[in-house]
């Protein structure tokens, strides 16, 4: 695995200043009250009952079952950008990284949170209607999937299967109601995922998307640093980047890199 250039201190999933103000779950109710499980191929009790007795497994970002690479033989390089939402800015919106990408035409796959969509609901219809832009789902509380409530960078995450069950469950019903389906990948909230939990996401239609290149450790890096980054993605590679954080260096450092790399033949897809 490639990782971006510097120490990754909020590699994933939220920048370092998310992070200290996310050191527990947020006080909601549970997703699963409101979540239309009978549209995902198990419902809540199924997966519970076919995963919840499994061994939790590895946790990190890449466990078995975590895609990292695109499918071998692949020529292109998939672009993934994550809108956390949340406290501590999280619920921006990087105009500039999305009007560069719309400027050279490169396709990206975007990871939008629940409450991210909910804080920007006219520019989540917009990414919706533009084809460049694979939509995919970045769960509800933004939380590690764990059946043990393991933490990354200081966020606990869930504590059961059915807890994971309904961290990617959560935001079904919007993706059926704006883009005509369930999404086909899920990315869970600072990318970590123990094994059990990327077992489920796969039986439920949605696999786990790693990254095989950390372009801007939680929008934490400056834009030099994210050319770099992005300058070392090979055919295959997944990109992990976030565009709910226009203040830092993401946006600037994307735009440097993207007309070397399509100087030098680079194809850009999406994951689906």
């Amino acid at each position: 695995m490639v990782l971006g250039v510097g120490v990754l201190a909020a590699a994933a999933g939220c920048s370092s200043r998310e992070v200290r103000t996310s050191v527990t779950s947020p006080p909601e109710p549970p997703p699963s009250a409101t979540a239309p499980s009978s549209a995902l191929p198990l419902t809540r009790a199924e997966a519970v009952e076919r995963f919840g007795r499994q061994p939790s497994g590895p946790f990190g970002t890449a466990v078995p079952g975590v895609v990292s690479h695109l499918t071998p033989g692949t020529k292109g390089v998939a672009l993934t950008f994550d809108a956390c939402g949340g406290p501590g800015g999280g619920d921006g919106y990087d105009h500039a990284l999305i009007a560069a990408l719309r400027h050279h035409q490169v396709r990206a796959t975007l990871f939008l949170n629940t409450r991210w969509i909910a804080a920007n609901e006219a520019i989540a219809a917009e990414l919706v209607a533009d084809p460049l832009f694979e939509l995919a789902n970045h769960g509800h509380r933004h939380l590690p999937l764990s059946v043990a409530g393991r933490s990354a960078y200081g966020i606990r995450g869930t504590r059961s299967i059915g807890e994971a069950y309904d961290e990617i469950a959560a935001a079904s019903q919007w993706f059926i109601d704006h883009t005509g389906g369930l999404p086909r990948w899920f990315r869970p909230g600072t990318a970590h995922t123990d094994r059990a939990c990327a077992r489920m996401a796969r039986a439920l239609g949605q696999p786990i998307a790693g990254f095989a290149v950390n372009a801007d450790a939680g929008a934490s890096l400056p834009a030099d640093s994210v050319t770099t980054a992005m300058l070392t993605a090979q055919a295959g590679d997944i990109v992990i980047g976030h565009l709910n954080r226009p203040a830092g260096g993401t946006a600037e450092g994307v735009s440097a890199a993207l007309p070397q790399m399509l100087e030098r033949g680079t194809r850009f897809v999406t994951l689906g």
